[in-house]
């Protein structure tokens, strides 16, 4: 691939990921302020089981269908039949998804939510699955194809819908409760994803890539087999779906085991609330420009590993993990020192700070684990990642079980720290035998701690400065940018210019001769 596509490419999914997290977070503040941080865990729990059939409907073909593309247009096949076969395997599995979401709403609500207001969200939010798969799978075909637009502007859009449904049937459910409340919410997740998919079918069909015939020489041969998609799908679904339900077997046990701890339901599902769906959507606010890359990344590293380029995966492997560790510590940094500030402005919660500052140490770790993640999906290590995802999720609700009731919501805390570093050590260790790369410890964490660690002294003394510790924006805005400043001045004087070398130098490796 050339450098020009793949920075051209980098540059419109960071910035229309950009707009679309700020436009997530104001779109999030907006649904905190009217349905409450009970609503909000209330919300937490329903997305946690809608997120076990939403694997089911699309893990497997959103990596099948990117890898599988990759893979027809490498041999010339007919990316015509490649594309109808994979939207005809992607909507029976959305279908089957829809079905069993709707027959499972009301026992799912009553015994797994502990609350039987989730049950309507359930059932409106079941039509969304089948048109998810559909547009999940023409996504990977663009991505296979290098095109990125099609994707950004039909997120683009799908949020804006989102938007203007939620606010509209808000106002319809103004005083009806916390469920008829996330139920309106909800609605605007199944019209804004149809429209999504509705944008992305049209881009196809005006797509010459999608259309063409390929080189004529497979004559009735298919694309691809069905031995190839099961052996991407079935691994990945299995890990998901596994994955979804440990996830959300975790957040039902959560409320629970801190009601034991606090004496009430009501603000055990509160602190839940303001922790998923307050604080780590904000946490997670700047990886846009890491998912960014990482959604560049599978379909090359899948495409060296096939030509058994070995040295070229190993190049742009190495030169990611230098630049996500330069921009996750910048990002953790300005987390412990800002979050609480962040969280005033925006929640008007200062426990939310709390959780921010505190997850801020291990956001680094969350950053590079879901690169790696992407990464090792790139080399066919699907099943790799699906036993590390298991023993996670059981180690956590173990201790889940065992510290919530006695500690509260600082054990969680911990928990989630030690999970994100158990797995983050799992997964790089494996890329790191797979890929045969000599770890770069220094270059990938050690050099940007030591850059975080200079910066943040430096926003300390700033806010130690008078008229500089107050808690508003202009405040807050004049010591981000002063730590800003100060770790991208030190990255470009300490390595940032060769790390950008090595991605250019990447990319030129990894384009097709």
């Amino acid at each position: 691939m050339q450098i020009r596509v793949y920075l051209k490419n980098a540059a419109i999914l960071t910035v229309s990921g950009l707009v679309l997290r700020v436009l997530g977070m104001g779109f999030r503040v907006f649904v905190a302020a009217r349905i409450g941080s009970e609503g909000m865990g209330l919300y937490q729990l329903i997305l946690s089981v809608y997120t076990v059939f939403v694997s089911l409907a699309t893990a497997g073909m959103n990596v099948a269908a990117t890898r599988l593309a990759a893979q027809s247009l490498a041999r010339g096949r007919s990316m015509a039949r490649t594309v109808r076969r994979l939207v005809l395997a992607a909507g029976l599995l959305g279908l089957l998804a829809m079905g069993l979401q709707l027959i499972l709403a009301e026992p799912l609500a009553r015994y797994v939510l502990h609350d039987v207001r989730g049950a309507l969200s359930l059932q409106i939010l079941a039509p969304s699955l089948p048109v998810m798969a559909v547009a999940g799978a023409l996504r990977g075909c663009f991505l296979a194809r290098r095109r990125v637009e099609p994707n950004a502007v039909a997120q683009l859009v799908e949020q804006l819908v989102r938007m203007g449904v939620v606010w509209l049937a808000l106002r319809r459910v103004e005083g009806w409760g916390a469920g008829y409340a996330c139920a309106a919410v909800l609605a605007g997740n199944t019209v804004s994803e149809a429209v999504s998919c509705l944008l992305m079918v049209l881009f196809a069909r005006r797509d010459a890539g999608l259309r063409s015939r390929g080189s004529g020489r497979e004559g009735k041969q298919p694309p691809f087999t069905r031995r190839e998609l099961a052996a991407i799908v079935l691994p990945v679904e299995g890990s998901r779906i596994l994955a979804s339900v440990l996830q959300a077997a975790e957040a039902s046990l959560i409320p629970l085991c801190l009601a034991l701890y606090l004496g009430d339901r009501a603000a055990a599902v509160s602190q839940y609330g303001a922790l998923k769906g307050m604080a780590l959507p904000l946490l997670f606010f700047p990886f846009s420009i890491l998912s960014a890359l990482s959604s560049l990344l599978m379909p090359e590293i899948t495409r060296a590993h096939a030509r058994r380029d070995r040295a070229g995966a190993v190049r742009l492997i190495d030169a990611t993990l230098r630049a996500a560790g330069l921009f996750s510590m910048l990002a953790g940094c300005c987390f412990v020192l800002f979050g609480r500030q962040a969280a005033l402005l925006l929640y008007g919660d200062a426990q939310v700070g709390g959780y921010i500052q505190a997850l801020g140490l291990v956001a680094p770790f969350m950053y590079l684990e879901s690169m790696v993640d992407g990464m090792l999906k790139g080399l066919g290590e699907q099943l790799a990642t699906f036993r590390y995802s298991l023993l996670d999720s059981a180690l956590r609700i173990l201790c889940i079980v065992a510290l919530l009731p006695r500690f509260g919501i600082g054990a969680f805390l911990g928990i989630m720290a030690a999970s994100n570093l158990l797995t983050f050590g799992l997964n790089t260790a494996r890329l790191l035998r797979c890929a045969g790369l000599r770890p770069a410890w220094g270059a990938w964490l050690g050099r940007p701690a030591a850059f975080a660690l200079a910066a943040g002294a430096v926003g300390c003394a700033v806010r130690a400065l008078p008229g500089a510790a107050g808690g508003g924006l202009p405040e807050l805005l004049v010591c981000g940018a002063a730590v800003c400043g100060i770790y991208l001045a030190l990255a470009a004087l300490f390595g940032g210019a060769g790390e950008l070398r090595r991605l250019r130098g990447s990319g030129r490796s990894s384009a097709p001769m």
